[in-house]
């Protein structure tokens, strides 16, 4: 009785977090998540329809963007630095089934994506990993291993592809926000 209890009441949490993260009012998208313990840096912005799973195994540093429709998994556990910019449709995972476990059982552990670093569209962020300072994923990546500090990784499974200058100045919380995100 007690696991279904459990289980019902995790599910309304997660409808709860499907309704929120689609409506249209950053402010209260920030009340809701602060309710749920996530902590969130000031002048990061959350967009519309970015869905955050068990928010408070999740903290995100000062003047960092969540693109619209990324999903964030916290189950096991993510920390976004400052000034970093997660693009729209990007998926991070903290737990995945483990293919040669009989049991098909999950495997996870945290997240780790430092300052400056870019995550660019629709790139995908798998478990245990962790993204350097001013680290760039490249859109559609498939990061299975950690990423070292200024590189550029792209591909699938992603792979160096370059390095980034080191003279990192900006703060991605200079632009005014718009309206309804």
């Amino acid at each position: 009785m007690k696991r279904r209890i459990f289980r019902f009441l995790d599910g309304l949490l997660f409808l709860c977090i499907i309704i929120m993260c689609h409506f249209p009012s950053q402010c209260i998208r920030r009340l809701f998540y602060g309710v749920l313990r996530l902590k969130v840096g000031r002048k990061s912005v959350i967009y519309y329809g970015s869905q955050i799973t068990h928010p408070w195994m999740v903290s995100i540093g000062h003047s960092s963007v969540i693109g619209q429709q990324a999903m964030i998994d916290g189950r096991s556990g993510v920390r976004i630095g400052n000034n970093v910019n997660i693009s729209t449709g990007v998926w991070v995972w903290t737990m995945e089934h483990d293919h040669r476990d009989p049991m098909f059982g999950v495997k996870g552990g945290p997240v780790v994506i430092d300052d400056f670093a870019w995550v660019s569209c629709r790139a995908t962020i798998l478990p245990n990993v962790w993204i350097g300072k001013g680290a760039v994923v490249c859109a559609g990546a498939v990061v299975t291993h950690d990423v070292p500090e200024y590189s550029i990784v792209a591909g699938v499974p992603a792979r160096t592809i370059g390095e980034r200058t080191k003279d990192l100045r900006y703060c991605l919380s200079d632009d005014p926000p718009l309206p309804f995100i």
